[in-house]
C-alpha cells in the first residue's frame, strides 16, 4: 500500500507541475509531438502505399507473366527503363497461337491515358486510360462484369466498335440511366457499350478510370506508327510458372527470329517479381522513415531533457522543501521522472493524431483507402515512454541529489 500511494502522490505532484508551467509543458510536448508525428504519418503512408501495391497484384496472383518492349519498373539507376524494339501485332497473335502450354493468353494495346468519353451532354475529364484487349482479359486482370457482358468471338475477331467501361465512367457519363447498349464516343469514333466492370478502386493505376475495346479495332484508331503490343500470360499452376516462363522466351526468341549467340530484345515481367521489387523499395523507404523520424525524436529528447534541467533548477526551492518534510531522494527521482515520461506521452498522443491523419491524407490523395497504423502507434508510445526515461533521469537524478540546506537557501 505505501507504495502505491507513493506512486500516485508522485504523479499527483507531476500532473501539479505541469498545470503550473503550460508554457514549457505545451512547448515541451509539441517538440515530442512533432517528432511523433513525423514517424508516424511518414510510417502511416508508406504502409497505406504498401496496402494499395498488394491490392493490386492480388488479383493478377503469383502465376502470371507479360511480355513487353521495356525492362523491369527499373526504381533504380535514376527510375531510368531499357526499351527494346517494339512487338508488332503479328509477333503477338503468333505468340498467342503458337504457345502450346496450358495457360490464357491476352494481348493488349494502351492507346492513351488521356483519354475523353462523351455521351449527350455528359464528357469525363482527360484522364481515362483506353485499351485494346482480346478474350482472357477478365482472367489475367482479375475484373468481372458488373452488368452487361464482355465481347463476344465475333466482336474480337471482326474488331467491331464495342466497349466495355469502368465503374467510374459509367457514374460520370450514365448517373442513373443503364449503359448498355449506349454509344459513346471515345475521341472522335462511337461505340457501344456491352458492359461495366465491377468496382475495384484505385489501388495502382488507372482504378476505375478506364476501357477496353477489341485489339483489333484498338490498332486500327491509335495514332501511333509503330505501337507496341504486350502479351499477358496466366498458367494453370503456379509452380508451372518457371517453365511457362522459359518456353515463352523460347518461344518468342523464334518469333523475332534471334541467333543463339544474340541477347534477349524483349522482357518478361513476372506479377510476383514486380510486387517483390515494389516491396523492396518500400522497405527502404519505410528505413528511410524510420531515420527521419528517428533524428526528429533525438533533437526532442535533448531539448525535453534541457527544459527538465531548467525546471530542476527553478523548482529548487520546492525540492528542497520536499526534502526537508521527508521525501526521499528516490521519491525526488521518481517524481520527475514520472512528469517527463507524462509529458513525452501527451505529446505523443497529440503526435500520433496528427501523424495519422496527414499519412492517411497522403494515402487517400493517391486514391488509397484508410490505415490505422496500430503497430506504430504502439511503438509511438513505447518510444515516447523512453524518451520520457532517458531525457528525465539526469534532470531527476540531479534533483534527487540537492542539498536540502543549499536547496532551501537557493534564491
Amino acid at each position: 500500500m505505501p507504495v502505491k500511494t507513493t506512486y500516485k502522490e508522485n504523479i499527483a505532484i507531476a500532473l501539479t507541475s505541469i498545470k503550473g508551467n503550460r508554457l514549457r509543458t505545451s512547448l515541451t510536448a509539441l517538440i515530442i509531438a512533432i517528432g511523433i508525428m513525423a514517424l508516424v504519418g511518414i510510417l502511416t503512408a508508406i504502409d497505406g502505399i504498401r496496402q494499395q501495391t498488394n491490392s493490386a497484384f492480388a488479383g493478377l496472383g503469383a502465376n502470371s507473366f507479360t511480355l513487353a518492349n521495356t525492362a523491369d519498373l527499373g526504381f533504380g539507376n535514376g527510375g531510368h527503363r531499357k526499351i527494346y524494339p517494339p512487338i508488332n501485332y503479328e509477333q503477338a497473335v503468333s505468340f498467342k497461337n503458337k504457345f502450346s502450354l496450358p495457360a490464357v493468353v491476352t494481348i493488349n494495346l494502351g492507346i492513351t491515358g488521356t483519354g475523353i468519353l462523351k455521351y449527350g451532354n455528359n464528357k469525363t475529364n482527360p484522364n481515362i486510360s483506353v485499351g485494346g484487349t482480346t478474350d482472357g482479359y477478365m482472367q489475367t486482370t482479375g475484373h468481372k462484369m458488373a452488368f452487361g457482358r464482355f465481347f463476344s468471338a465475333d466482336e474480337l475477331t471482326h474488331g467491331e466498335n464495342v466497349v466495355v467501361i469502368g465503374d467510374e465512367i459509367k457514374d460520370k457519363l450514365f448517373k442513373n440511366e443503364d449503359p448498355v447498349d449506349k454509344s459513346i464516343l471515345i475521341g472522335n469514333n462511337r461505340f457501344r457499350v456491352v458492359g461495366v466492370f465491377e468496382k475495384k478502386g484505385s489501388s495502382m493505376g488507372s482504378g476505375d478510370k478506364f476501357c477496353v475495346i477489341p485489339v483489333a479495332k484498338a490498332k486500327q484508331i491509335d495514332t501511333v506508327s509503330n505501337p507496341t503490343f504486350t502479351v499477358t500470360v496466366m498458367v494453370n499452376n503456379p509452380a508451372a510458372l518457371d517453365a511457362s516462363t522459359g518456353e515463352a522466351t523460347s518461344l518468342f526468341r523464334n518469333i523475332r527470329d534471334l541467333h543463339i549467340n544474340q541477347d534477349d530484345n524483349f522482357n518478361i515481367q513476372r506479377s510476383d517479381s514486380i510486387q517483390k521489387e515494389l516491396s523492396s523499395n518500400l522497405d527502404t523507404v519505410t528505413v528511410g522513415g524510420i531515420a527521419i523520424g528517428a533524428i526528429t525524436l533525438i533533437g526532442a529528447a535533448i531539448a525535453l531533457m534541457n527544459i527538465m534541467l531548467v525546471s530542476v533548477t527553478e523548482r529548487t526551492r520546492e525540492i528542497g522543501l520536499r526534502k526537508a518534510i521527508g521525501a526521499t531522494p528516490s521519491i525526488i527521482r521518481k517524481q520527475f521522472l514520472i512528469e517527463a515520461i507524462v509529458i513525452c506521452i501527451i505529446g505523443g498522443i497529440v503526435g500520433i493524431f496528427f501523424g495519422i491523419l496527414i499519412g492517411n491524407l497522403v494515402v487517400i490523395l493517391t486514391q488509397g483507402t484508410f490505415v490505422m497504423p496500430y503497430e506504430w502507434i504502439a511503438i509511438a508510445l513505447s518510444v515516447c515512454t523512453s524518451i520520457g526515461l532517458l531525457s528525465g533521469f539526469y534532470p531527476a537524478n540531479k534533483a534527487s541529489k540537492l542539498d536540502p540546506v543549499e536547496a532551501l537557501r537557493y534564491e
